[in-house]
């Protein structure tokens, strides 16, 4: 399945990993002993072999009697293709990528590096920190000088250790926030157009698919031994990913609407043209028309804004916020329109697009409050699948964010209600995911017709 591979294979690798894994011991240089004590001076990265001793995290064995796994280093070196995202730059894609925009070898392009390695500033680099280590444990985590040495201390505690620097992963709106920076761009990192047309995928993201394929490293906080149960967690990682996710495309079309390159092609629905042609009489989009919903017209020939940050999220807002979701749903129609014209005028496109993503702001904490039981569950994924045609009318990219979805949501309701259909359920998911292995033959009337098939599935 063509998303589920996208997915295993994380977006930011450009070619198949070919080599071995490196040995534990080649990255085992260093101990929390030598890193240096609790300081006010800027927090530096030391690098993954700050964490590698067996008695830290660099154990073979996950050990359960602990609050942490003991082998996280041991997985991502072993299994995570984070750890080889820096070796994907010395591949013939990367290389012809770089000739072709004219820009420095991979390995040294700062555009590059920013989201293939951890390209930290000097006067951040410890000793011990290498920046061909690849996406490693600081990328997420954060740099790790002032708090590598105390957090192994007893009685120390998570807080104290953000409060040194580290990066509070457990809110999973900072979660989706870290992911985003390099599977959506900021300021900073941006994948466009033009990098997409030299040769780089293209970004699609969704935090609780995406976590659910990693060689997962971590426990989630009411899985640790003695914690308190934190029921409907994946479901709460889902909803707060979608919404961090919408809003931070909204900031970065509000960014280029402001001084950017406008219209930014990568904010539209690629496969609306990258597709095969065909006759007339067999045209899905031809028979569809140009309307994506009542309210969401364009002109015919012009790309659609690319709504796949919106279609899940329009289901589970209206759970937490009705009246904020009619608000949101209203103003991503005008958005659509504006943007899916290409001509429309930049000062009221990012005027539009940075005053709905401050709707979608508030709109976050309220989805990681809320309570996310079995019942809301279902109520949430058949909320998405009765909602089929207005999703496969959206395009290509929106129908793979609604399945990768829909795939989370049944996941995590089915672990304790027990379905009596489970096995036709999850036939007709692989068969949606199925129908997105190829986006030239796409087509959003079977797709419809396959989604309206699991609503009479589902209890």
């Amino acid at each position: 399945m063509r998303a589920i591979i996208a997915v295993l294979g994380l977006s930011l690798l450009l070619t198949p990993d070919k080599s071995a894994a490196a040995p534990l011991q080649a990255k085992q240089s260093a101990s929390p002993t030598t890193a240096s004590t609790p300081n006010s001076d800027i927090p530096k990265y030391t690098g993954p072999g700050s964490c590698a001793s067996p008695s830290c995290h660099g154990a073979v064995q996950s050990r359960i009697e602990t609050s942490v796994q003991q082998n996280e280093y041991s997985t991502w070196v072993v299994k995570d293709k984070h750890a080889r995202a820096f070796s994907v730059l010395s591949g013939d894609v990367a290389k012809r990528m770089t000739r072709l925009m004219g820009l420095l070898s991979p390995d040294k392009e700062p555009r590059c590096l920013a989201c293939h390695s951890l390209n930290a500033p000097d006067d951040q680099r410890a000793r011990t920190f290498d920046a061909s280590d690849g996406v490693s444990c600081e990328s997420c985590h954060g740099p790790a000088s002032n708090w590598l040495g105390p957090h192994t201390t007893r009685g120390w505690t998570h807080e104290k250790s953000v409060a040194l620097g580290m990066k509070d992963l457990r809110d999973p709106a900072h979660r989706a926030e870290n992911c985003l920076t390099c599977h959506l761009g900021t300021k900073e990192k941006s994948v466009d157009h033009e990098l997409i047309a030299a040769g780089h995928p293209d970004l699609y993201f969704e935090l609780a698919s995406f976590s659910a394929a990693m060689p997962k490293h971590w426990q989630e906080a009411g899985d640790k031994p003695n914690a308190a149960p934190n029921p409907g967690f994946d479901v709460r990682v889902l909803a707060v990913g979608q919404a961090v996710q919408l809003r931070d495309q909204l900031q970065r079309i509000g960014r280029n609407a402001q001084g950017g390159t406008w219209p930014e092609f990568s904010d539209l629905e690629c496969f609306a043209c990258h597709h095969s042609l065909t006759n007339a009489e067999s045209s899905w989009q031809q028979q569809r028309g140009y309307a994506s919903a009542p309210g969401m017209e364009r002109r015919p020939g012009n790309p659609p804004w690319n709504t796949a940050r919106y279609v899940v999220l329009r289901q589970l807002a209206n759970e937490v916020d009705p009246n904020s979701a009619r608000q949101l749903e209203a103003e991503m129609n005008r958005l659509y329109t504006l943007i899916s014209s290409l001509s429309a005028d930049r000062t009221q496109v990012a005027a539009l697009a940075n005053s709905t993503s401050n709707l979608v702001d508030q709109l976050v904490p309220k989805l990681n409050a809320a309570s996310y039981d079995s019942a809301q569950t279902l109520r949430t994924l058949k909320a998405i699948v009765n909602d089929a045609d207005y999703i496969s009318r959206q395009g290509e990219r929106p129908a793979e964010q609604s399945v990768m979805a829909v795939q989370s949501l049944y996941k995590s309701y089915s672990a304790t209600a027990k379905p009596p259909h489970d096995a036709e359920i999850q036939q007709v998911i692989s068969g949606l995911f199925q129908q997105l292995e190829n986006p030239s033959a796409y087509n959003a009337f079977k797709f419809a017709d396959q989604l309206k098939g699991l609503a009479r599935l589902l209890p």
